[in-house]
């Protein structure tokens, strides 16, 4: 009798736990797909140039209610990967906030959402001075 509780209960456990994982999903839901705009430097006589972009946001199969956004820059009407992005999104707050690691520097990027509109920013590691400010709009997705 205790052996087929025990069997009952693990069974129960792992057809409960499946079920939390689409949870961090559907929380992200509203910021899944393609977005499109424009990054512009806040840092006058800076290397930065101001962009047209194009995010690819995506959950991230490798964590666990991550997700993944590729980022592109649009240059003579041809999409160039730029990199990507490691993000976790926080529904309540209609915040995500991404990080990339690269040239031994880390930079943070933290967007707000507001319907099918998404502003952003871009702080450096090295000094923690503002260098982007994003505004990009919903193309296609949820």
């Amino acid at each position: 009798m205790n052996t087929r509780f025990g069997w009952i209960a693990l069974l129960s456990g792992i057809l409960v736990c499946p079920a939390n994982v689409p949870q961090a999903a559907k929380d992200a839901k509203e910021v899944l797909g393609t977005w499109e705009g424009e990054s512009i430097c806040t840092i006058p006589d800076s290397p930065c140039k101001n962009e047209h972009v194009i995010y690819e946001i995506a959950e991230d199969e490798k964590s666990a209610g991550g997700l993944k956004t590729d980022a592109y820059k649009v240059v003579g009407g041809e999409k160039q990967f730029m990199g990507t992005l490691a993000c976790g999104y926080d529904a309540s707050a209609k915040t995500m906030k991404c990080t990339f690691t690269g040239n031994g520097r880390k930079n943070e990027w933290e967007f707000h959402v507001r319907g099918t509109s998404m502003d952003g920013t871009l702080v450096l590691d090295e000094d923690r001075k503002l260098y982007r400010k994003v505004c990009v709009k919903r193309k296609s997705g949820s």
